[in-house]
């Protein structure tokens, strides 16, 4: 089911899937103010595409702060229904948890195909006016997608490039 969000106020996060793990928790300390200071100039629904990695940490931050927030919306915009069937149990088993706690869940694809997750990364974008990425390559499904971000002319965080070397 979908809920009508006003554009204007909807973030989308994109990352990639694995981060360098000392950098994890300072990673997870920005995405936290960043997201902080996007609710206090009015954002109030985020969408994640419910991937490993970014994806995960951001939808579990967004999920920490509607205990403080409870006005805030955890949308998921997922590419298929499959998409976590080869993940490791660990990463299913939290895959699930956030899809039950989530105020929404948007499949674009039933099926994977060959461009779901490009069909997933353009509906996250054209349903925010903000982006909050974690881009270290310019290559890949994050890099599609911030690209995509830049030419709709939609604001982009890159968070990673705060990180310290």
């Amino acid at each position: 089911m979908e809920t009508e969000n006003n554009k204007i106020t909807a973030c989308c996060f994109t990352g990639h899937r694995k981060m360098p793990e000392n950098e994890l928790e300072e990673v997870k300390d920005r995405l936290k103010k960043t997201i902080l200071n996007s609710i206090e100039k009015g954002y109030n629904a985020f969408y994640n595409g419910g991937a490993v990695g970014f994806d995960t940490m951001a939808a579990q931050t967004i999920l920490e702060l509607k205990e403080q927030y409870p006005y805030i919306k955890l949308i998921l915009a997922l590419p298929c229904k499959s998409q976590a069937d080869y993940w490791k149990q660990e990463d299913k088993d939290e895959y699930e948890r956030i899809i039950k706690a989530a105020d929404n869940v948007v499949w674009t694809s039933e099926k994977y195909t060959s461009d779901c997750m490009f069909k997933r990364n353009r509906y996250l974008v054209d349903h925010s006016s903000l982006c909050i990425c974690y881009l270290t390559r310019q290559t890949g499904g994050t890099a599609y997608t911030v690209n995509y971000a830049k030419n709709k002319g939609i604001e982009i965080i890159n968070i990673a490039e705060t990180v310290s070397k």
